[in-house]
């Protein structure tokens, strides 16, 4: 971040939780040289080219061949899969359901679920060993153990990435349940399938349990033939017993083999759903009749909010119809998956190569059921080069290698502090987004929009920006204004309507669509959790201490509040070290949070006093903003993170995407220009450039 100057100047008063020397390096000196790779709920990379064919050859390896319509191109939405066999049980599926969503998962695409994109490799290890025991223990031994084995999995405070590792690991290993507890996800052996595997064979329950977990709507699932009545009669017993709210079974004559030899098996299928109202049923057609696509976004040095408005203006949408996971760096290329609203799949091929000259490719265009959320996304990958390594002191007598190998590797066992990053705040601007967030929760709203309306450089935005704060006159400053501008083009309509006062400036805020106003104030909390995690440190180090928060059992629960989904460190909990402080979490700012009851409580409330918010609700009524805060880890780890360490010279400054890196170090790599090629994946909402820091001990 070469041109940081506000933004970084804040981060390099924060507090850091290793103590290694680093190195000195220079990042984003061409965008290639910074790449940032959505990975999908499913851990999967988005970059992936022909997503529908890769999908669509994942699923024909766990099913039979399926056959295509006559004088039809073929396409994912609507393959047919019927009798869908595996080793024992079968599954048999409507040949109606076009639903692309419902087909993946009936079909149990186990590359989509793959826990090698999901999990860590040493994780994956343990885990597999595990199962192994469990296996072994299962088959050799019958008799109840006193203490039943498990197995932790680590913590994941994000609930759809907990969803995501529960749906791999009970996909790939049936006999095995998953447990939340405060976050953290633990492994043993499912007692319900322990019982079925007496009843049937190894085989039919890993399937049955597999038809379970899948919920195919209008699917079965058939057992092997079985003769014997009283057999059939536990069968259906013990499904009825532990299954019973959710599946219906039932005993059929087959025909085995097609030899008119006839035997019974017991066939299960789900329960119908409850008939719904009328009314609730018109709301979901008009829902249906919503068209919506998705596809792969690739941009360069591009904002995400400019990337959208030329997109918007291309198809004659709007901006706030296209739905994303996250915004991604400027000063990059990037890939994510975006959701657009009213825009059929052949209309966005027909636009998309005009943005090529806009330094944004799309791909991957295939039909979708809805938008996307934010932070619906397992996080990102990282392919980054850090340029001019050299050590912090000339006369110091280390190795740069060893250096680098210190630096990296502490990070990787000890994590770093999980601050927000520059591009959080608006790297290298003058008033920044926590500033106008500040204004907006005072409501303060004229303040506010002179903030927004603050020039930077000397451009044409810039200077319609300044054209505007000196004369007031939004007609003129329109007429000045980038096309692609939408935000501001948009608060300048409802002020040159309703004028520059409270009403008119508040009117200016209303124009723009709800994620964006709420996004400067979420900037300003973040801005606090920042100054908060800091102050923790430096106050009690990494002890975990009375009155710390930490994640509370019932944290997963679907109906638990935001107070409840923490627990508060008590003093004997402190005396016996219960805690450690990967496990300490500390609250956004807002009105549903519980705040730490030590110093560090005090010290929030002392700052947004000093802010003026003493008496603030954390709801902004004139702009519809209600902000309940939220709880954020202290720490976080890359995964997957590699290296390589080579003369700057054999790295071509190219805009041409890297290649995948290696960890395999070149020989003798010199100090005085030296390249850091670096791939690691983060969880969502975690940021490159404040691990980057952690590791190089100075700002990037």
């Amino acid at each position: 971040m070469g041109e940081n100057t506000n933004g970084t100047a804040c981060m390099s008063s924060l507090s850091s939780i290793s103590d290694h020397c680093g190195f000195h390096g220079s990042i984003k000196q061409s965008t290639s040289d910074f790449v940032v790779i959505e990975m999908n709920m499913n851990g999967q990379l988005v970059n992936v080219d022909n997503l529908n064919e890769v999908l669509c050859h994942q699923i024909s390896e766990h099913t039979e061949p399926y056959h295509q319509k006559p004088n039809k191109k073929p396409k994912i939405s609507a393959v047919v899969v019927k009798d869908t066999d595996y080793s024992c049980g079968k599954v048999v599926l409507d040949n109606h359901n076009t639903d692309l969503d419902t087909f993946q998962t009936a079909v149990l695409c186990e590359e989509a679920q793959d826990l090698d994109f999901i999990l860590e490799s040493s994780v994956n290890e343990a885990l597999a060993q595990f199962a192994m025991s469990i296996r072994k223990c299962s088959h050799s031994e019958l008799r109840e153990k006193p203490n039943p084995t498990q197995l932790s999995l680590g913590m994941y405070p994000d609930k759809d990435q907990r969803a995501s590792v529960h749906r791999a690991v009970r996909q790939k290993y049936p006999f095995l349940m998953t447990v939340t507890n405060q976050c953290e996800i633990l492994v043993k052996e499912d007692s319900h399938y322990k019982e079925l595997s007496q009843l049937v064979s190894d085989e039919e329950s890993e399937d049955f349990f597999r038809f379970l977990d899948a919920k195919a709507p209008n699917s079965t699932f058939t057992f092997q033939h079985d003769d014997n009545k009283e057999h059939r009669k536990a069968v259906h017993h013990f499904l009825s017993k532990h299954f019973g709210k959710l599946v219906e079974t039932k005993s059929f004559v087959v025909d085995n083999s097609g030899g008119g030899q006839q035997n019974a098996a017991i066939t299960v299928r789900f329960r119908e759903k409850k008939q719904r109202s009328k009314k609730r049923d018109a709301i979901d057609a008009q829902d249906e009749d919503v068209l919506y696509t998705a596809f792969t976004l690739q941009k360069e040095n591009l904002e995400t909010l400019e990337a959208i408005s030329y997109l918007a203006s291309a198809l004659g949408v709007l901006p706030s119809d296209f739905s994303y996971a996250g915004i991604k760096d400027k000063r990059a290329v990037t890939y994510q998956t975006m959701v657009v609203k009213k825009v059929s799949p052949e209309r966005l091929k027909e636009v998309a190569p005009a943005f090529r000259k806009k330094a944004m490719n799309l791909y991957n265009m295939r039909p979708a059921d809805q938008p996307i959320r934010l932070g619906q996304l397992r996080g990102n990958h990282f392919d980054i080069r850090v340029r001019n390594v050299k050590k912090h002191s000339a006369d110091s007598s280390a190795d740069l290698k060893d250096l680098v190998h210190e630096a990296l590797e502490n990070v990787k066992t000890k994590g770093f502090v999980n601050y927000y990053g520059p591009q959080r705040f608006g790297v290298g601007q003058k008033v920044q987004a926590d500033q106008i967030g500040l204004a907006l929760l005072k409501e303060e709203m004229v303040t506010a929009v002179k903030l927004f309306f603050t020039p930077e450089v000397d451009d044409p935005l810039d200077r319609a920006k300044r054209h505007f704060l000196q004369t007031e006159d939004a007609k003129e400053t329109l007429a000045m204004m980038p096309e692609y501008k939408v935000r501001e083009r948009m608060v300048l309509r409802a002020l040159n309507r309703f004028g520059m006062g409270q009403e008119g400036c508040t009117r200016g805020w209303l124009s723009i669509p709800h994620s964006m106003r709420v996004f400067y104030i979420h900037a300003y909390c973040s801005r606090k959790w920042n100054e908060a995690a800091s102050y923790r440190l430096q106050t009690y180090g990494q002890r975990v201490v009375k009155g710390d928060l930490v994640f509370s059992k019932d944290a997963n629960e679907k109906n638990s509040t935001l107070s409840s989904q923490v627990h508060m460190v008590t003093a004997n909990e402190e005396e016996e070290s219960i805690y450690t402080l990967n496990q300490v979490v500390l609250p956004m700012p807002g009105n549903s949070i519980t705040y730490p009851d030590n110093k560090v409580g005090y010290w929030y409330k002392e700052t947004l006093a000093k802010d003026g918010l003493q008496a603030c609700k954390f709801r902004v009524h004139p702009l519809k903003l209600n902000i309940p805060g939220c709880y954020r880890l202290m720490l976080a780890y890359p995964k997957n993170l590699t290296y390589k360490l080579q003369h700057d010279s054999e790295v071509v400054m190219s805009e041409e995407t890297p290649e995948k890196i290696t960890n395999e170090q070149s020989e003798n790599p010199t100090a005085s220009a030296s390249c850091l090629s670096l791939s690691f994946n983060l969880n969502s909402s975690c940021y490159a450039t404040v691990c980057l820091r952690e590791i190089m001990k100075c700002d990037p």
